[in-house]
């Protein structure tokens, strides 16, 4: 993949994850996980930048070389132990976790303070240097390298190992969202490792070939969205599941039109009247389309019981029958509808029609759905009174 691209999709994916977190926190602002990961999102997406040659050129022309370089090592570093302590609050009470994470402040202001020096004790001309041509004999690169790629390895190595004790409890989709931050946090150990072994073999001054470096670097830049999908997979996934029960609530909403029209132009005193809410908002809500729905299942309910009596009628002058089923009430209602409405007496008391098969509320919305669709297909000169 083109290293422009990737950038390009790495930086989208930290930008759109930054302002859906920071949107959770608004909301949840005592949570104290959701405090860590959404720093966590913020010092990675204050890092990325720096990493750019526009980045570089703009802040080490303003302050002085090698300040991005440094600053980018620290948003992460940071970055890092704010995904530590994620995972340790999660894994202990407060107050254990809280604990652990200020034992862990340590090797994070270790590192900073060291990768500080090193970066003062190197040469102006030498800091400037991406990682593939850096002099690993110059002490000062030396130890920058060395040490934060060795905090990044035992930050990461510490989250591996909470996220694998958490993926064996956990259910889906939060367990294929930590199955993937697990493989996410996997590539980047590998690939810390592996640049952490070539900085000693650079300093022994041996000749690293450039594909092996250039293939750390792509697993890590690979490494970082792969991470930031497991992070978002659960609540997308649980978003996705409610957008698709929305758009099946929302078709059988209109799916029952036919049948709700039809008994409504006979009895429209039977209307509930208006949902509390009328905004585009709430009919774009789950609740608001489930409300709906409810209601027209009433509404259809309650005109299939005052019209039922007809259309038993109709029905009996085929054949005896205790209830009206699908077949027989789709074939009757236009005729039991335009009876009611010429005045007819009811001929007897009301009978089950279409009844569900159960008590449960989806069972009824599929009878009547289904009797609407029968309904919506009859003869058009049989419905004529009631669509």
């Amino acid at each position: 993949m083109d290293v422009t691209v990737l950038s390009f999709v790495l930086g989208a994916v930290l930008c759109l994850t930054l302002v859906w977190k920071i949107s959770q926190l608004v909301k949840a602002p005592s949570d104290k996980l959701l405090h860590a990961l959404t720093l966590c999102i913020v010092c990675a997406s204050l890092s990325f930048p720096l990493g750019t040659k526009g980045g570089t050129r703009w802040l080490d022309a303003l302050i002085g070389t090698g300040t991005a370089k440094l600053l980018q090592n620290v948003f992460l570093l940071i970055a890092l132990y704010c995904l530590s302590w994620f995972f340790l609050q999660s894994a202990a009470d407060r107050d254990t976790g809280s604990r652990r994470a200020r034992r862990e402040l340590i090797p994070l202001g270790v590192t900073v303070v060291v990768i500080t020096l090193a970066m003062v004790a190197t040469p102006r001309g030498e800091r400037g240097h991406v990682y593939a041509t850096a002099n690993m004999q110059l002490t000062g690169v030396f130890v920058f390298y060395l040490a934060a790629g060795l905090y990044l390895v035992y930050a990461l190595t510490v989250s591996l190992w909470w996220t694998v004790r958490h993926l064996r409890s956990a259910t889906a989709p939060l367990a294929t969202g930590l199955r993937i931050v697990a493989v996410a946090l996997a590539g980047m150990v590998m690939a810390g490792s592996v640049r952490a072994a070539l900085n000693v073999v650079r300093r022994l001054g041996s000749e690293v070939p450039s594909p092996v470096l250039m293939g750390a670097k792509l697993v890590l830049d690979l490494a970082i969205p792969l991470f930031v999908l497991g992070l978002i997979y659960p609540p997308m996934a649980v978003k996705w599941a409610s957008a698709r029960l929305w758009y099946h609530r929302y078709r059988t909403y209109h799916r029952l039109t036919p049948l709700w029209a039809a008994l409504h132009q006979t009895f429209p005193e039977d209307s509930l009247g208006k949902a509390p809410t009328g905004t585009w908002r709430d009919a774009l809500r789950l609740t608001g389309v489930h409300r709906r729905c409810y209601r027209r299942v009433i509404e259809c309910r309650d005109g299939l019981v005052r019209v039922s009596p007809y259309i038993a009628q109709l029905a009996a002058q085929q054949e005896p029958l205790d209830e009206v089923g699908l077949d027989a009430a789709a074939r009757h209602l236009p005729a039991a509808l335009s009876a009611y409405a010429a005045g007819d007496p009811a001929p007897s008391q009301a009978v089950p029609v279409v009844l569900p098969g159960s008590d449960d509320f989806e069972d009824d919305l599929r009878q009547l759905t289904a009797l609407s669709d029968a309904l919506k297909a009859a003869p058009r000169t049989l419905t004529h009174k009631g669509s």
